[in-house]
């Protein structure tokens, strides 16, 4: 019978994919298959990475981006727990929010921004909001699920004992959710990134998506690429991050 692979051989694997990958593209970069402006070598790219660090451009354009999708998803994260849980507790509530819901859930949200730019500005502003209407409507419909999941036995038994339905709403049911809106969370953070980077890309205002819009403006191909891998690995990085915060605080619920 063979042998699962361990992690580490899973990992190594990755690794030399990833290697590969890079490898093919500084043949085909050198060997010029591609024009440089439309495939620059792997090793010009990440040239122009080191210097964008070095300068700290990339950085405060990352910090710019970074800010703005934080912010959006906590908005989100607030209002749509919020929304969620009075939805699972109150038919008023229910009957209120769930149209709008069903209505807004299917649409494309980055066809709001010319609306929010209007409203709000091309700065940060218009930007926080957007993510946040992005994010909040998959964030309610997971706190909906996860606050209708909950066992009624639990509130049975604290019924029981005389608790009264605020304290049940704090002491059972958040608790209860917390796993599947951390992995609700989860779904919504890439959405917060790619909502931020690409309203950046079309109304400006600083940031990853704009400077990597002004970088193919001007045919600077090596700046588009080294910020296109940053956006790629800030993915991840975020990705793994909240997987380990979700082992770390939420080991009660494996």
């Amino acid at each position: 019978m063979a042998k699962a692979p361990s992690l580490i051989s899973l990992r190594l694997r990755s690794i030399a994919s990833i290697l590969l990958l890079i490898a093919i593209w500084e043949i085909a970069g050198r060997a010029k298959l591609a024009p440089p402006i439309l495939l620059p070598p792997f090793s010009v790219v990440a040239a122009q990475l080191w210097q964008s660090a070095a300068d700290a451009s990339l950085f405060v354009d990352l910090a710019i981006s970074l800010m703005r999708a934080f912010a959006g998803l906590a908005l989100a994260g607030v209002i749509g727990i919020l929304l969620g849980m009075s939805m699972a507790h109150s038919r008023a509530a229910n009957w209120l929010v769930d149209p709008i819901v069903a209505l807004a859930f299917p649409s494309p949200k980055i066809a709001f921004l010319p609306v929010f730019v209007l409203w709000f500005g091309i700065e940060s502003t218009s930007k926080i909001l957007l993510v946040a209407f992005a994010c909040v409507f998959p964030v309610i419909i997971g706190t909906y699920s996860a606050a209708r999941a909950v066992s009624r036995i639990y509130f049975w038994s604290a019924a029981s004992l005389g608790t009264g339905e605020r304290r049940m709403l704090w002491k059972i049911t958040l608790p209860a959710c917390l796993p599947r809106v951390f992995a609700t969370l989860r779904i919504a953070l890439p959405v917060a990134l790619i909502t931020t980077f690409t309203a950046e890309m079309v109304a400006g205002g600083g940031g990853m998506g704009a400077t990597l819009v002004y970088s193919q403006r001007f045919f600077e191909s090596p700046t588009v690429f080294a910020y296109i891998l940053v956006m790629l690995g800030i993915g991840l990085v975020l990705d793994a991050a909240m997987t380990a915060l979700q082992r770390r605080w939420l080991i009660w619920a494996e």
